[in-house]
């Protein structure tokens, strides 16, 4: 038997942990007393344990083409630590990854310095908190509760005020709060929750927010409970029309809507990342489009932009929800009285036309279908292209890998290059979107490319994304991409 030093790994693991556990102060540090969120190839490293810091380096070999450590990034965030930083979110993963394009002539920390020179001002954030408010507290409010209670810190942001739900007889505070404690998907909420049913109000993480009961979107005066030009959020679906809509406007104290889910007649569909821009000072209704539209539009557009697409067909293996039943029962709509659980059920989607309304360059390209299957969470879409250029696996994949790495587009398009991945692997994902390569398939200018997403928490983290850019909260990230 061959004498193997075992205890190397060992001490190779012990070394790599208390290199991250220096990491956690200066990343604490600069968040608590600049603003400044610090990220590893788009994965926020705040708030997160040395464990976790090394295991968030490990994700980087499903990007690039070897796993980074914090022998290497270690020294990119000293030099970041270093400078007087206006507040922004800094890529550390992303920025070695560029320094190592270079010949590495200049010191890590000279590099750092000049990358960040148009940051490095010492410019305090001036801007104002919006208040949020919830309209309902189903599967999509309770993630966004989750995320915006996670986000607000120090630097300027969103903050959610209040929650919306339905009159009853009896007030279930206690019943909602716990769904918000306990997920059976997600899993248990990172904090703490406090209940004050005399107040009607339950407080996270130091975050005061009011539940108020009310049976109509116009029936609320907000600034009775002090909350003024808020963001309402409405994750009910009740309402999807313009005049349906237009009556949270008429509450006191609102100053914007948005749905999510696609909205009916003329209402703007946005898809953050592809036409956000496109929203106007005088639009008060936005509209987040669904899930699959969020998941497959960004991927669609890179690939468009780089290959060009001719024509398609897009499939969901879409996760159920809960307008299907758990059982055999009727059902309005056709299959989905079929249980749930039991069942892959055939339905419509109309997420390819609604791609048409964000990229108006693929109207009339694409077809539709999806096919709900019993998992509660985690999607699949399968785009089937015929593409205007030839290509191969390899050079599809290395593009879009790279547009997951360095674009507009790396919060909205994740990539993964792992053999063994499943759907459970992509739960709380915030990517809208993630390619896998490994089951990508090209013939000359045929492609079929497969995208997962995690239908609940990657499209909430796009909702919230939306929100903080009409409220002009949305922190840039450097390095700037391509």
């Amino acid at each position: 038997m061959n004498n193997i030093n075992t205890d190397v790994y060992l001490q190779d693991w012990k070394e790599r942990e208390d290199i991250a556990s220096t990491m956690v102060p200066l990343i604490t540090k600069l968040y608590r007393e600049r603003g400044v969120v610090i990220r590893l190839f788009s994965q926020s490293l705040v708030r997160k344990d040395p464990v976790s810091i090394v295991k968030a380096h490990r994700f980087s070999r499903l990007i690039i083409d070897h796993e980074l450590s914090v022998r290497e990034t270690s020294p990119v965030l000293k030099a970041v630590s270093d400078m007087e930083l206006c507040t922004c979110t800094i890529d550390i993963g992303r920025l070695y990854a560029k320094y190592e394009k270079t010949d590495k002539s200049k010191p890590i920390g000279i590099f750092v310095q000049e990358e960040l020179a148009g940051v490095n001002t010492g410019v305090l954030d001036e801007r104002e908190d919006r208040d949020v408010v919830l309209y309902g507290f189903g599967r999509i409010g309770r993630l966004l509760a989750r995320i915006l209670v996670n986000r607000s810190g120090v630097s300027k942001g969103l903050r959610l005020k209040a929650i919306v739900v339905r009159s009853t007889a009896k007030k279930d505070l206690a019943k909602r709060a716990s769904l918000l404690r306990r997920d059976s998907v997600h899993g248990a909420f990172e904090g703490t929750i406090i209940v004050n049913e005399e107040e009607d109000a339950i407080i996270v993480n130091g975050n005061y927010i009011k539940f108020i009961f009310a049976d109509g979107p116009d029936k609320i005066d907000y600034t009775e409970f002090g909350i003024d030009r808020a963001i309402v959020i409405d994750n009910t679906g009740s309402w999807r029309d313009e005049a349906g809509l237009s009556l949270h406007l008429n509450s006191k104290g609102v100053d914007k809507v948005v749905l999510t889910a696609p909205g009916k007649g003329d209402l703007p569909n946005i898809v953050y990342g592809i036409n956000q821009t496109s929203i106007k000072p005088e639009q008060r209704i936005i509209t987040a489009a669904s899930c699959t539209t969020n998941a497959i539009a960004p991927a669609l557009k890179v690939i468009n932009d780089g290959f060009g697409i001719v024509n398609g067909h897009v499939e969901t293996c879409h996760s159920f929800t809960n307008d299907q039943n758990l059982i055999d029962n009727y059902h309005k709509s056709d299959r989905r009285g079929r249980s749930a659980p039991l069942n892959m059920v055939i339905t419509e989607t109309g997420a390819a036309k609604a791609v048409a309304k964000a990229l108006p360059e693929l109207a009339g390209k694409l077809t539709g279908n999806a096919i709900r299957v019993p998992t509660p969470n985690v999607s699949l879409a399968i785009l089937n292209l015929t593409l205007e250029k030839e290509t191969t696996v390899e050079e599809l994949n290395r593009y879009l890998r790279d547009m997951s790495l360095d674009s507009s587009l790396s919060d909205q398009i994740g990539y993964s290059n792992s053999p063994e991945v499943v759907s459970t692997d992509f739960v709380g994902v915030k990517f809208s979107g993630i390619v896998d390569g490994v089951a990508t398939i090209v013939d000359k200018n045929r492609a079929v490319v497969y995208v997962w997403y995690d239908n609940e928490y990657g499209y909430s983290r796009q909702v919230n994304r939306i929100a903080e850019h009409l409220c002009g909260l949305r922190l840039k990230t450097y390095p700037e991409r391509v």
